[in-house]
């Protein structure tokens, strides 16, 4: 019998043609489908549907469902209509797309109605028995994203606001809405297009001069930080400073935004010293920069620089969004290495800890630590949980991998594609239907101002938190050495927000699980942005605010909302309180050494802008 000759293994020119060519295919196919992963979208589609077909009497109660929601929205209007005819017992409303009053007159009310509980029917279909979490939760929300961009408000003739105010301004309001319409068209186009992309277009609000201008000066710099110390404007201060990690996704001063609502100008006006990181927006040639490197050459030697400047051996730390995340992976990574008489391992273990890469004795002790709207616990990461699976980490490593980071466009597509009925479709309802002409505010003019990711880091930071959860399960490493939340001794204050589409306040809550120690719970109302810029004076502003000291038992999030007082104003008052009770009596406020000036806030990390 003849011996077949194997056949020789592709060559490293063949294999390299290959990948190439895939990855261009996968290119196109990720711009058609926004940066969406198609083959995820359509797993999870088939999934439900092969589920759903194979199940008769789930469709049995469907269809039972679709004619009583049917009956429903005829009947509701009627009634609608009676209770709005009585000025004493207004329609009561659920939905902000539906405030305007005409909505409760027919034809809109029953448009209204129907297309509620289209919603409704549709949410119930997705959650179909024996379809996985993740695909019930990927097709819901996309589900919702097209009967968003379906509702009776986004059309001129099924909304009533947008027809009477054209009648009332003789059509002036239709004519303008046709104009903004025209001009976004052509920015888009010319955007696209490339004539623009190397052009940045102006932020409304300049930094240095409108924004961030809280005085104080550059004190620390290494590659990836600038770290920020606010000039004192009170007699006495804390002996304690306070040192801020804001989330590296975002520009710094969301937390210096105008004068009067600059959560550090407040810190600063109740005695407090307070210290900021500057994150450095990258670049291709940082592509290599990891999560240890954000850990280290970020939090941790800026919280060395804040002991070695001040002098003071303990300091408070508060960590916004994923800068909350990196605070308190340190913070379990140092109450490990730190001896405590209570702490858990001896001997060999703690032996082979303190031989890591951290300097232990130019770390501060912290006095305290304040977690606003970051999660440790990813099981449950809201909205966002339908980009993370293998498959799209997949398409955005591909991306990734020819840039070297994730462009400040794209995230800032991710997060408006989340919150697209109040960032997409109210926007335009309100530019392009009733013509108004959209008010700037200083916010808006920071959420324009976009930031990029470093390609290594966004992969760790996606893989091992977002996919396996590292840190929950103690899995996380820190200089080789995993870590803990429960080696977290200091008090912990936890600010969650009502409508977080980012870090949703159950997820956030979740820490309870994981830490034995003094825990102050907040949850304020507002959103991921919103709720934590809530100044004292800020109209609407309230707050649940509860205690759970150490040893406690579990409480489930909605039980604790249910029990847990409610307080009326801004909560940075209550954190002011929370932080005093921790600090020593007030001493003079300490001068900063001008040796250690590199120059003037906000410094120049935060002036990088690209125009990805």
């Amino acid at each position: 019998m003849k011996k077949s000759i194997p056949l020789p293994p592709p060559t490293e020119r063949q294999l390299a043609a290959a990948q190439a060519l895939d990855e261009a295919f996968h290119s196109q196919l990720a711009k058609v489908n926004l940066g969406l992963s198609p083959i995820s979208l359509a797993l999870a589609y088939a999934d439900w549907a092969m589920h759903l077909a194979t199940s008769p009497g789930q469709q049995m109660l469907l269809a039972q469902r679709a004619l009583a929601l049917s009956q429903q929205a005829l009947s509701s209007p009627w009634q609608e209509q009676l209770a709005s005819d009585d000025e004493s017992q207004p329609a009561p409303v659920d939905d902000p797309r539906f405030n305007d009053p005409g909505w409760h007159h027919w034809p809109f009310n029953v448009l209204k109605e129907s297309f509620k509980a289209t919603s409704s029917w549709w949410h119930e279909a997705s959650q179909v028995e024996g379809v996985s979490s993740h695909h019930r939760h990927v097709v819901d929300f996309f589900n919702r994203q097209g009967l968003d961009a379906l509702s009776p408000s986004n059309l001129p003739i099924t909304n009533p606001e947008a027809i009477k105010k054209g009648k009332e301004s003789l059509g002036q309001s239709w004519l303008k809405g046709y104009q903004h319409l025209a001009l976004d068209l052509l920015e888009r186009s010319q955007h696209t297009g490339g004539a623009s992309r190397t052009a940045l277009k102006p932020l409304p609000f300049k930094v240095g001069q409108d924004v961030a201008v809280t005085p104080g000066k550059v004190v620390f710099r290494n590659d990836l930080i600038e770290l920020i110390q606010y000039t004192p404007t009170t007699a006495g201060v804390y002996p304690e400073p306070l040192l801020i990690v804001p989330s590296c996704i975002m520009k710094y001063y969301i937390l210096d935004l105008s004068p009067g609502n600059s959560m550090v100008r407040y810190l600063v006006g109740q005695g407090h010293t307070v210290f900021m990181i500057s994150w450095r927006n990258p670049d291709a040639s940082d592509r290599e920069l990891g999560m240890q490197d954000y850990l280290q050459l970020g939090v941790m030697e800026a919280m060395a620089a804040v002991k070695s400047l001040t002098g003071a051996p303990r300091i408070h730390a508060l960590g916004y969004c994923l800068g909350g995340t990196f605070l308190a992976i340190v913070a379990a990574a140092l109450g490990a290495r730190q001896p405590q008489s209570h702490r858990r391992g001896q001997g060999k273990n703690q032996h082979r800890r303190r031989e890591d890469a951290v300097a232990l004795d130019t770390m501060p002790e912290l006095a305290s630590v304040t977690l606003l709207a970051a999660q440790t616990d990813f099981t449950e990461p809201g909205e966002l949980g339908v980009f993370i699976d293998d498959d799209q980490l997949k398409t955005l490593r591909e991306s990734m991998a020819r840039t070297g980071f994730l462009s400040g466009r794209q995230m800032a597509g991710s997060f408006q594609f989340l919150n697209s009925r109040d960032l997409v479709w109210s926007r335009s309802t309100r530019r392009y239907l009733l013509g108004q002409d959209e008010v700037g505010n200083d916010m808006m003019s920071w959420n324009a101002d976009v930031t990029r990711l470093p390609e290594r880091m966004h992969n760790e930071y996606l893989s091992s938190l977002f996919l396996n959860n590292a840190l929950a399960t103690g899995n996380y490493r820190v200089a080789g050495v995993g870590v803990a939340l429960m080696d977290i001794h200091a008090p912990l204050l936890v600010v969650g927000t009502q409508r977080d589409h980012v870090s949703p306040w159950q997820s956030v809550y979740k820490i309870h699980l994981y830490t034995d120690t003094q825990t102050t719970f907040i949850l304020a109302a507002g959103g991921h942005n919103a709720g934590i810029v809530s100044e004292p004076g800020h109209r609407g502003r309230s707050y649940q605010m509860d205690c759970m000291e150490k040893g406690h038992a579990w409480t489930e999030p909605d039980d604790w909302a249910a029990h847990a007082p409610l307080f009326e104003g801004s909560w940075w008052e209550a954190m002011h309180r929370w932080l005093h009770e921790r600090s020593g009596k007030p001493v003079p406020p300490p001068a900063i050494n001008p040796a250690t000036v590199l120059g003037d806030a906000p410094g120049d990390y935060v002036m990088t802008r690209y125009a990805d």
